[in-house]
């Protein structure tokens, strides 16, 4: 049982760390286009927000690489400092997205809303539903004793809330890029050149998101397998 989970984990893994991989090599690459206009990653972030009326969200800068997020808590576009300080068409394309995000949060958009009052469940939930899963199958799930089973099925629940996350995480952030994308050029922020570099960017990042909820789904279903495929 463990065997094949493992073989599961790590062809999927396999998949993220060639996408990952690529992403780094995308970002590496539009990196060195320069952008025209000649502003940085928080200058544009800055454009952006003021071009959507938003006043209340503060731009910073954050440690660490590809560390750049939105957060609705207090109202801050963190960017890395590469992205930040950088005046290339990676640092405009990240910068926009995550722009993207706050005018989400400033229109109430639906898939973010319903993604902000997951977060609380599935920061308590994600880390221990495998070993809930596990636990009740070691305590007789899969032969269809009571109290294991229900163990099982109760981790299985939390599995389930960690898998609908990734999922609902996807239209949040194909939105973010298709609104970044959209005012980069309907704005002339960035030339022909600039814009298809952050197109291609931003696609392959979102491409991580869509390989963990791929993930987060087979994990969940060979799980339900073992739960409810072993009983009579």
């Amino acid at each position: 049982m463990l065997i094949q989970y493992y073989i599961l984990l790590g062809a999927i893994a396999l998949v993220s760390w060639l996408v990952s991989s690529t992403l780094k090599r995308k970002f590496e690459k539009y990196s060195k286009v320069q952008l025209r206009n000649g502003m940085s990653g928080a200058e544009i972030a800055e454009k952006m927000l003021a071009d959507h009326g938003i006043r209340d969200v503060e731009v910073i800068s954050t440690p660490g690489r590809l560390t750049d997020h939105y957060n609705p808590k207090n109202k801050t576009v963190n960017l890395s400092e590469a992205v930040y300080n950088q005046r290339n068409a990676a640092a405009a394309a990240v910068a926009a997205h995550e722009c993207g995000h706050a005018v989400q949060h400033a229109q109430a958009y639906n898939w973010l809303q319903m993604r902000s009052t997951l977060v609380p469940v599935v920061s308590v939930t994600s880390g221990m539903s495998q070993w809930v899963v596990v636990g009740g199958l070691m305590l007789g799930a899969a032969a269809g004793l009571g109290f294991g089973y229900y163990v099982a099925v109760a981790g299985l629940v939390m599995m389930g809330f960690a898998t609908l996350f990734s999922f609902i995480t996807l239209p949040v952030e194909y939105d973010a890029s298709n609104r970044a994308l959209a005012w980069l050029k309907n704005k002339n922020m960035v030339s022909q050149e600039e814009y298809a570099g952050s197109e291609d960017a931003l696609k392959w990042a979102a491409r991580t998101y869509l390989v963990a909820a791929i993930g987060a789904l087979a994990s969940l279903v060979y799980w339900g397998l073992q739960v409810f495929g072993g009983r009579d």
